[in-house]
């Protein structure tokens, strides 16, 4: 089997493509459509404020915590 394509191998193609037309998609068109792709948009909240408030918290304690460690650890 050879890894390069025949000609009419190349004509096929073409024709599939043309028929296809990719660069004609404009979108959705159903209201169905319309309702999930604008939710596209949302975040899912990991990068929102305040779940950036509550890691920056959290990296605090256990900051506070390893030190508190390390401090019993020199005892």
């Amino acid at each position: 089997m050879s890894k390069y394509w025949t000609q009419e191998q190349r004509e096929q193609q073409a024709k599939a493509i043309h028929r296809w037309k990719p660069w004609k998609s404009a979108g959705v068109k159903t209201a169905e459509g319309k309702e999930r792709s604008k939710m596209n948009a949302l975040k899912h909240g990991e990068y929102s404020a305040e779940a950036k408030a509550r890691r920056r918290k959290l990296n605090a304690v256990l900051r506070e915590a390893g030190e508190m460690l390390r401090s019993f650890e020199r005892r």
